[in-house]
Protein backbone atom coordinates (compact mmCIF):
# COMPACT_ATOMS: atom_id res chain seq x y z
CA UNK A 1 0.00 0.00 0.00
CA UNK A 2 1.42 3.46 -0.91
CA UNK A 3 2.43 5.61 2.06
CA UNK A 4 -0.19 8.26 1.21
CA UNK A 5 -2.97 5.65 1.28
CA UNK A 6 -1.62 4.21 4.54
CA UNK A 7 -1.61 7.67 6.18
CA UNK A 8 -5.11 8.31 4.90
CA UNK A 9 -6.26 5.04 6.42
CA UNK A 10 -4.65 5.92 9.77
CA UNK A 11 -6.19 9.38 9.85
CA UNK A 12 -9.64 8.00 9.03
CA UNK A 13 -9.74 5.97 12.24
CA UNK A 14 -11.21 8.16 14.96
CA UNK A 15 -11.75 6.92 18.50
CA UNK A 16 -15.01 8.84 18.77
CA UNK A 17 -16.49 6.43 16.21
CA UNK A 18 -19.59 4.76 17.70
CA UNK A 19 -18.34 1.36 16.52
CA UNK A 20 -15.51 1.44 19.06
CA UNK A 21 -15.95 -0.57 22.26
CA UNK A 22 -13.89 1.07 24.98
CA UNK A 23 -12.06 -1.46 27.15
CA UNK A 24 -10.21 0.14 30.09
CA UNK A 25 -6.93 -1.16 31.43
CA UNK A 26 -6.98 -2.24 35.08
CA UNK A 27 -4.04 -2.54 37.44
CA UNK A 28 -4.69 -4.83 40.43
CA UNK A 29 -1.35 -4.44 42.21
CA UNK A 30 -1.10 -3.52 45.89
CA UNK A 31 1.46 -1.19 47.45
CA UNK A 32 2.28 -3.36 50.48
CA UNK A 33 2.41 -6.53 48.39
CA UNK A 34 4.91 -4.93 46.01
CA UNK A 35 6.87 -3.47 48.95
CA UNK A 36 7.70 -7.02 50.10
CA UNK A 37 9.06 -7.88 46.63
CA UNK A 38 10.95 -4.57 46.43
CA UNK A 39 12.68 -4.86 49.82
CA UNK A 40 13.78 -8.45 49.14
CA UNK A 41 15.09 -7.43 45.70
CA UNK A 42 17.15 -4.58 47.15
CA UNK A 43 18.53 -6.71 50.00
CA UNK A 44 19.59 -9.61 47.77
CA UNK A 45 21.03 -7.26 45.12
CA UNK A 46 23.25 -5.66 47.77
CA UNK A 47 24.25 -8.99 49.32
CA UNK A 48 25.19 -10.46 45.91
CA UNK A 49 27.05 -7.30 44.80
CA UNK A 50 24.53 -6.68 42.02
CA UNK A 51 24.31 -10.20 40.59
CA UNK A 52 20.72 -10.62 41.81
CA UNK A 53 19.65 -7.44 39.94
CA UNK A 54 18.71 -9.57 36.91
CA UNK A 55 16.35 -11.68 39.03
CA UNK A 56 15.06 -8.49 40.67
CA UNK A 57 14.15 -7.03 37.29
CA UNK A 58 12.26 -10.17 36.28
CA UNK A 59 10.35 -10.25 39.58
CA UNK A 60 9.46 -6.54 39.27
CA UNK A 61 8.30 -6.82 35.67
CA UNK A 62 6.35 -10.03 36.22
CA UNK A 63 4.53 -8.43 39.14
CA UNK A 64 3.47 -5.36 37.15
CA UNK A 65 2.70 -7.27 33.96
CA UNK A 66 0.64 -9.96 35.70
CA UNK A 67 -1.39 -7.33 37.55
CA UNK A 68 -2.18 -5.29 34.44
CA UNK A 69 -5.45 -6.45 32.87
CA UNK A 70 -7.25 -5.72 29.62
CA UNK A 71 -10.65 -7.24 28.89
CA UNK A 72 -10.25 -9.68 31.79
CA UNK A 73 -6.81 -10.99 30.75
CA UNK A 74 -3.42 -10.03 32.18
CA UNK A 75 -0.16 -9.33 30.37
CA UNK A 76 2.91 -11.57 30.70
CA UNK A 77 6.63 -10.97 31.06
CA UNK A 78 8.57 -13.90 29.60
CA UNK A 79 12.25 -13.04 30.08
CA UNK A 80 14.54 -15.23 32.16
CA UNK A 81 17.02 -13.78 34.68
CA UNK A 82 19.97 -15.54 33.03
CA UNK A 83 19.26 -13.84 29.70
CA UNK A 84 19.23 -10.45 31.40
CA UNK A 85 22.34 -11.30 33.39
CA UNK A 86 24.23 -11.89 30.12
CA UNK A 87 23.48 -8.31 29.11
CA UNK A 88 24.60 -6.99 32.49
CA UNK A 89 27.90 -8.87 32.19
CA UNK A 90 28.52 -7.45 28.71
CA UNK A 91 27.75 -3.93 30.00
CA UNK A 92 30.20 -4.39 32.91
CA UNK A 93 32.92 -5.65 30.55
CA UNK A 94 32.41 -2.67 28.22
CA UNK A 95 32.57 -0.25 31.16
CA UNK A 96 35.73 -1.94 32.46
CA UNK A 97 37.36 -1.59 29.02
CA UNK A 98 36.49 2.12 28.98
CA UNK A 99 37.95 2.66 32.48
CA UNK A 100 41.09 0.77 31.51
CA UNK A 101 41.57 2.79 28.31
CA UNK A 102 40.98 6.07 30.15
CA UNK A 103 43.85 5.20 32.50
CA UNK A 104 46.18 4.50 29.57
CA UNK A 105 45.24 7.16 27.03
CA UNK A 106 42.64 9.90 26.84
CA UNK A 107 42.73 9.59 23.05
CA UNK A 108 42.01 5.84 23.21
CA UNK A 109 39.16 6.42 25.66
CA UNK A 110 37.74 9.10 23.37
CA UNK A 111 37.92 6.78 20.37
CA UNK A 112 36.18 4.02 22.34
CA UNK A 113 33.44 6.49 23.36
CA UNK A 114 32.84 7.43 19.72
CA UNK A 115 32.66 3.73 18.84
CA UNK A 116 30.03 3.21 21.55
CA UNK A 117 28.01 6.15 20.22
CA UNK A 118 28.07 4.61 16.74
CA UNK A 119 26.77 1.33 18.16
CA UNK A 120 24.15 3.00 20.40
CA UNK A 121 21.34 2.79 17.80
CA UNK A 122 22.07 -0.92 17.28
CA UNK A 123 22.04 -1.51 21.04
CA UNK A 124 18.75 0.39 21.36
CA UNK A 125 17.13 -1.66 18.59
CA UNK A 126 18.33 -4.97 20.07
CA UNK A 127 17.06 -3.94 23.51
CA UNK A 128 13.63 -2.98 22.13
CA UNK A 129 13.45 -6.24 20.16
CA UNK A 130 14.18 -8.15 23.36
CA UNK A 131 11.72 -6.24 25.55
CA UNK A 132 8.92 -6.48 22.98
CA UNK A 133 9.42 -10.19 22.43
CA UNK A 134 9.47 -10.82 26.19
CA UNK A 135 6.07 -9.10 26.53
CA UNK A 136 2.86 -10.96 25.71
CA UNK A 137 -0.90 -10.65 25.94
CA UNK A 138 -3.04 -13.78 25.77
CA UNK A 139 -0.11 -15.89 24.56
CA UNK A 140 0.68 -13.57 21.64
CA UNK A 141 4.05 -11.83 21.88
CA UNK A 142 4.84 -8.29 20.83
CA UNK A 143 7.50 -7.63 18.20
CA UNK A 144 9.84 -4.81 17.20
CA UNK A 145 11.05 -4.49 13.60
CA UNK A 146 13.21 -1.34 13.75
CA UNK A 147 16.50 -1.08 11.88
CA UNK A 148 19.85 0.48 12.80
CA UNK A 149 19.63 3.29 10.22
CA UNK A 150 16.13 4.31 11.33
CA UNK A 151 17.23 4.23 14.97
CA UNK A 152 20.27 6.40 14.23
CA UNK A 153 18.09 9.06 12.58
CA UNK A 154 15.29 8.99 15.17
CA UNK A 155 17.33 8.61 18.37
CA UNK A 156 20.52 10.55 17.55
CA UNK A 157 20.40 12.69 14.39
CA UNK A 158 17.02 14.39 14.91
CA UNK A 159 17.56 15.11 18.64
CA UNK A 160 20.97 16.64 17.79
CA UNK A 161 19.31 18.78 15.11
CA UNK A 162 16.77 19.86 17.75
CA UNK A 163 19.62 20.98 20.01
CA UNK A 164 21.55 22.63 17.17
CA UNK A 165 18.48 24.68 16.18
CA UNK A 166 18.01 25.90 19.79
CA UNK A 167 14.84 23.83 20.15
CA UNK A 168 13.14 24.95 16.92
CA UNK A 169 13.22 21.40 15.52
CA UNK A 170 12.56 19.78 18.91
CA UNK A 171 8.85 19.03 18.20
CA UNK A 172 9.82 17.29 14.96
CA UNK A 173 12.52 15.30 16.78
CA UNK A 174 9.95 14.10 19.35
CA UNK A 175 7.56 13.14 16.56
CA UNK A 176 10.26 11.14 14.78
CA UNK A 177 11.24 9.28 17.97
CA UNK A 178 7.66 8.25 18.71
CA UNK A 179 6.94 7.33 15.09
CA UNK A 180 10.03 5.13 15.01
CA UNK A 181 9.08 3.27 18.19
CA UNK A 182 5.35 2.83 17.50
CA UNK A 183 5.42 2.09 13.77
CA UNK A 184 8.10 -0.57 14.23
CA UNK A 185 6.19 -2.26 17.06
CA UNK A 186 3.75 -5.08 16.43
CA UNK A 187 1.31 -7.31 18.29
CA UNK A 188 1.91 -10.71 16.77
CA UNK A 189 1.97 -10.05 13.03
CA UNK A 190 0.02 -6.78 13.08
CA UNK A 191 2.04 -3.55 13.19
CA UNK A 192 1.00 -0.53 15.19
CA UNK A 193 0.44 2.83 13.46
CA UNK A 194 0.97 6.38 14.74
CA UNK A 195 -1.03 9.31 13.37
CA UNK A 196 0.12 12.27 15.48
CA UNK A 197 1.09 15.40 13.54
CA UNK A 198 3.90 17.92 13.82
CA UNK A 199 1.35 20.64 14.58
CA UNK A 200 0.12 18.77 17.68
CA UNK A 201 3.65 18.43 19.05
CA UNK A 202 4.51 22.03 18.21
CA UNK A 203 1.46 23.35 20.07
CA UNK A 204 2.41 21.48 23.25
CA UNK A 205 6.02 22.68 23.06
CA UNK A 206 4.99 26.30 22.42
CA UNK A 207 2.52 26.30 25.33
CA UNK A 208 5.19 24.75 27.59
CA UNK A 209 7.70 27.44 26.60
CA UNK A 210 5.01 30.07 27.17
CA UNK A 211 4.42 28.74 30.69
CA UNK A 212 8.12 29.07 31.56
CA UNK A 213 8.53 32.51 29.97
CA UNK A 214 5.31 33.96 31.45
CA UNK A 215 5.87 32.58 34.95
CA UNK A 216 9.51 33.65 34.90
CA UNK A 217 8.57 37.13 33.75
CA UNK A 218 5.93 37.54 36.47
CA UNK A 219 8.25 36.26 39.19
CA UNK A 220 11.16 38.53 38.25
CA UNK A 221 8.84 41.50 37.74
CA UNK A 222 7.73 41.28 41.38
CA UNK A 223 10.88 40.01 43.08
CA UNK A 224 13.76 40.91 40.79
CA UNK A 225 16.93 38.82 40.81
CA UNK A 226 16.98 37.31 44.29
CA UNK A 227 17.10 34.02 46.19
CA UNK A 228 13.32 34.29 46.69
CA UNK A 229 12.84 34.42 42.92
CA UNK A 230 14.84 31.21 42.57
CA UNK A 231 12.53 29.51 45.08
CA UNK A 232 9.41 30.68 43.22
CA UNK A 233 10.76 29.26 39.98
CA UNK A 234 10.44 25.74 41.42
CA UNK A 235 6.59 25.58 41.39
CA UNK A 236 6.62 27.10 37.88
CA UNK A 237 8.96 24.34 36.74
CA UNK A 238 6.76 21.70 38.42
CA UNK A 239 3.74 23.16 36.59
CA UNK A 240 5.73 22.87 33.35
CA UNK A 241 6.65 19.22 34.03
CA UNK A 242 3.08 18.21 34.89
CA UNK A 243 1.66 19.95 31.83
CA UNK A 244 4.16 18.40 29.40
CA UNK A 245 3.82 14.90 30.92
CA UNK A 246 0.02 14.95 30.75
CA UNK A 247 -0.10 16.52 27.28
CA UNK A 248 2.54 14.31 25.63
CA UNK A 249 1.12 11.15 27.24
CA UNK A 250 -2.39 11.91 26.00
CA UNK A 251 -1.13 12.76 22.52
CA UNK A 252 1.01 9.62 22.35
CA UNK A 253 -1.69 7.11 23.29
CA UNK A 254 -4.47 8.89 21.41
CA UNK A 255 -2.34 8.58 18.26
CA UNK A 256 -1.63 4.84 18.54
CA UNK A 257 -3.55 2.47 16.27
CA UNK A 258 -3.52 -1.30 15.91
CA UNK A 259 -5.24 -2.39 12.71
CA UNK A 260 -8.76 -0.95 13.15
CA UNK A 261 -8.37 -0.57 16.90
CA UNK A 262 -7.03 2.40 18.82
CA UNK A 263 -6.17 3.69 22.27
CA UNK A 264 -7.51 6.54 24.35
CA UNK A 265 -5.80 8.50 27.13
CA UNK A 266 -7.56 11.00 29.38
CA UNK A 267 -4.98 12.15 31.89
CA UNK A 268 -5.88 15.44 33.61
CA UNK A 269 -3.59 18.08 35.07
CA UNK A 270 -4.92 18.37 38.64
CA UNK A 271 -5.48 14.63 39.39
CA UNK A 272 -2.03 13.75 38.01
CA UNK A 273 -0.40 16.58 39.99
CA UNK A 274 -2.21 15.42 43.15
CA UNK A 275 -0.96 11.82 42.76
CA UNK A 276 2.63 12.99 42.21
CA UNK A 277 2.47 15.45 45.12
CA UNK A 278 1.22 12.74 47.50
CA UNK A 279 3.90 10.35 46.25
CA UNK A 280 6.69 12.88 46.63
CA UNK A 281 5.58 13.93 50.13
CA UNK A 282 5.30 10.36 51.44
CA UNK A 283 8.61 9.30 49.86
CA UNK A 284 10.37 12.19 51.63
CA UNK A 285 8.72 11.54 55.02
CA UNK A 286 9.38 7.78 54.88
CA UNK A 287 12.99 8.27 53.72
CA UNK A 288 12.27 6.40 50.49
CA UNK A 289 10.33 3.45 51.92
CA UNK A 290 7.15 4.63 50.18
CA UNK A 291 8.78 4.25 46.73
CA UNK A 292 7.13 0.87 45.95
CA UNK A 293 3.67 2.12 46.92
CA UNK A 294 4.28 5.30 44.92
CA UNK A 295 5.09 3.23 41.83
CA UNK A 296 1.90 1.22 42.31
CA UNK A 297 -0.16 4.40 42.84
CA UNK A 298 1.10 6.11 39.65
CA UNK A 299 0.69 2.90 37.64
CA UNK A 300 -2.93 2.67 38.81
CA UNK A 301 -3.52 6.28 37.81
CA UNK A 302 -2.20 5.67 34.28
CA UNK A 303 -4.13 2.42 33.84
CA UNK A 304 -7.36 4.04 35.09
CA UNK A 305 -7.02 6.79 32.48
CA UNK A 306 -5.85 4.80 29.44
CA UNK A 307 -8.09 2.43 27.54
CA UNK A 308 -8.10 0.26 24.43
CA UNK A 309 -10.77 1.17 21.88
CA UNK A 310 -11.75 -2.00 20.03
CA UNK A 311 -13.62 -1.75 16.76
CA UNK A 312 -15.62 -4.95 16.60
CA UNK A 313 -14.55 -8.02 18.54
CA UNK A 314 -11.25 -7.87 20.44
CA UNK A 315 -11.63 -11.61 21.05
CA UNK A 316 -11.79 -12.27 17.30
CA UNK A 317 -8.73 -10.11 16.64
CA UNK A 318 -6.64 -11.92 19.31
CA UNK A 319 -7.70 -15.35 18.03
CA UNK A 320 -6.76 -14.31 14.49
CA UNK A 321 -3.31 -13.17 15.68
CA UNK A 322 -2.76 -16.46 17.50
CA UNK A 323 -3.49 -18.37 14.31
CA UNK A 324 -1.20 -16.20 12.18
CA UNK A 325 1.68 -16.37 14.68
CA UNK A 326 1.28 -20.14 14.96
CA UNK A 327 1.38 -20.51 11.17
CA UNK A 328 4.44 -18.25 10.91
CA UNK A 329 6.40 -20.14 13.56
CA UNK A 330 8.68 -18.78 16.25
CA UNK A 331 11.98 -17.32 15.07
CA UNK A 332 15.24 -18.71 16.37
CA UNK A 333 16.96 -16.75 19.12
CA UNK A 334 19.98 -14.80 17.96
CA UNK A 335 23.40 -14.77 19.55
CA UNK A 336 23.00 -11.17 20.74
CA UNK A 337 19.52 -11.72 22.21
CA UNK A 338 19.90 -10.09 25.61
CA UNK A 339 18.67 -7.11 27.54
CA UNK A 340 21.02 -4.27 28.44
CA UNK A 341 18.45 -2.12 30.25
CA UNK A 342 18.42 -1.24 33.94
CA UNK A 343 16.37 -2.72 36.75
Amino acid sequence: MPESESKAKETSLHKSDSEFDRKPFEFKGDGFEYFKIWIVNISLTILTLGVYSAWAKVRNNRYFYSNLYLDGHSFEYLASPITILKGRIVAVIVFAIYIGLSQVSALAAGGFTILLLIFTPWIAVRSMMFNHRMSAYRNVQFRFHGRWGEAAMALIVWPLIGIATIGIMYPYALLQINRFIVRNSAYGTTKFAFNATLKQYAVIVLVAIGILVLSGGIIFAFTGVSDFAGILIIPAYVFFLVYTTVSFTNLYYNSVLLSEHGMEAELNFLPYAKVQLINFTLIVFTLGLYLPAAKVRITKYFSDNISFSARGSLEGFVVSEKEQVSALGEELGEIFDFDIGGV
